[in-house]
């Protein structure tokens, strides 16, 4: 099975389409066995490819030891793509899709997205709010903006698995203000471990979250920043909001846990357990 857009087939019109997409040379970005990650450029335009040629085995059969399912090529990612493209919730544009063989363990497969580029990670966009404070404003709809998004995700099943802020990239032209208001759009990637069900369980929104608040207790957050996060996302008032809760409770303990894992040391964060 293959896909290509009908802008970008074009680049690819021979019946042997999958083998030279698969031959593609690039800027290497990530190397592991059995997938690699490049960005190239065809008709003057900048794309990356995610080429998958099998897990093996062993790998499958650890994850399934662990009760986790395999990832077992691009099709995991080019289906979160297009749940994320239904949610509304903004992320790469696919550029082409393809899979083949039968065996799971020896899967050959790709996708090609279009290269965001000129946008920035919220890792770096932050990082120095904690000396060098942003516009409250920008602030608030950015906090807004990413609960909302993880409320949409978690409400319709869906979780990421690796939730961090660096995996959030920031149009820089909308954390502009417009009459003193912003509106930032942020593109969420790194899908390939993205899981879809009916209904996400709660272990696995805790896990999401919890990765949130890892990778954002460096950049200066408040209380009342966290507070605004919990509003938005379980959509109650600031007297309904229970800190102590076992929900927010998990959370906190988990991010801390990966942040002492990380740095071996607490973290200076407004709440803790």
């Amino acid at each position: 099975m293959i896909f290509l857009r009908p802008d970008f087939r074009p680049h690819f019109p021979a019946d042997d389409a999958f083998d030279r997409i698969l031959r593609l040379e690039g800027e290497v970005f990530r190397q592991l066995a059995g997938r690699r990650t490049l960005r190239f450029e065809v008709g003057g335009k900048s794309y990356f490819i995610k080429i998958h040629l099998g897990v093996g085995w062993k790998e499958i059969v650890k994850n399934l030891v662990h009760l986790r399912l395999p990832v077992l090529g691009a099709s995991n990612e080019w289906r979160a793509i297009r749940r994320f493209e239904e949610l509304g919730v903004d992320t790469m544009a696919i550029a082409g899709y393809g899979q083949r063989g039968w065996n799971p363990a020896r899967l050959e497969s790709f996708i090609v997205t279009e290269d965001l580029a000129g946008t920035v990670s919220l890792e770096d966009f932050c990082r120095d709010w904690a000396v060098d404070r942003p516009d409250p404003k920008l602030k608030r709809a950015l906090i807004d903006k990413v609960a909302g998004i993880a409320r949409t995700l978690h409400q319709n099943g869906v979780n990421h698995r690796d939730f961090y802020i660096c995996h959030f990239l920031l149009d820089p032209a909308t954390a502009q203000s417009v009459s003193g208001n912003y509106e930032p759009r942020l593109h969420v990637i790194d899908l390939h471990r993205v899981q879809l069900r009916r209904r996400t369980p709660e272990r696995w929104v805790v896990k999401d979250v919890a990765a949130l608040c890892f990778s954002s207790m460096d950049i200066g957050l408040t209380s009342r920043d966290l507070y605004r996060f919990m509003m938005r996302y379980t959509g109650l008032p600031l007297r309904k909001i229970d800190m102590a809760s076992p929900f927010w409770s998990k959370v906190v303990k988990r991010a801390v846990k990966l942040y002492y894992k990380e740095f071996g040391k607490q973290p200076q964060f407004p709440f803790s357990f």
